[in-house]
């Protein structure tokens, strides 16, 4: 088996962590930068992460998440928050950085600004909202994968009530939406589904070669 098969074999959305281990900090950097790195359409990364690892915070959140104990058992929350509305700034600062970045004139990039501007500028707000948090969720796939590679654990949830997220953590006010979660930390031997096998549709039923 190939390291790419083993480590999306090896990984499984973990239901009990063990509260005793944390992830180090050189691990922790690790993973937000490969997050940091990830795709995002036009590279505008419209989403903020919040790397939790307070435990006052998580036990204010775990009533807002099911009761489940991933969130203050894990080593850290990370939650995905999706920028709800955006101006022309969204694309004015991205193309500041590429300017400063890659030594382009501002005014060489006008032409990919308008374009930009014109394929999102008009959207309606509900829209907005539902492009930035799809562009959080391939940040969030590419930060759990790269966990995988480090042989951390992590647990996707989407079980929480993100208007109380909201409010706890203070989103609101930074036009911000919680989107996603990923509880990161090892497994607890106590956990038993860590030894069930995947269950995943066939190759034949999941892809069409054209």
């Amino acid at each position: 088996m190939n390291s790419v098969i083993e480590h999306r074999t090896w990984r499984y959305a973990t239901k009990k962590f063990d509260a005793t281990k944390k992830v180090s900090e050189q691990d922790l950097e690790t993973l937000l930068e490969a997050t940091r790195l990830s795709a995002s359409s036009y590279g505008l990364q419209p989403y903020h992460v919040f790397v939790i690892s307070d435990q006052e915070v998580r036990e204010q959140l775990k009533p807002a998440s099911w009761g489940q104990s991933q969130i203050t058992d894990a080593s850290h929350l990370i939650v995905f928050a999706n920028t709800k509305d955006f101006g022309e700034e969204l694309v004015d600062d991205y193309l500041a950085n590429v300017s400063e970045t890659r030594n382009i004139p501002s005014e060489g990039l006008k032409g990919y600004s308008d374009f930009m501007k014109s394929k999102l500028m008009d959207l309606p707000e509900e829209l907005k909202n539902q492009w930035t948090a799809k562009q959080a969720y391939i940040a969030f796939g590419n930060l759990m994968q790269a966990a995988a590679e480090l042989k951390i654990d992590t647990c996707p949830m989407e079980g929480f009530e993100p208007e109380k997220y909201n409010e706890i953590l203070g989103l609101e006010e930074k036009n911000l939406n919680a989107a996603v979660v990923l509880a990161i930390g090892y497994r607890s031997e106590e956990d038993a589904t860590q030894h069930l096998p995947k269950v995943r549709k066939s190759k034949e039923e999941l892809f069409t070669l054209i």
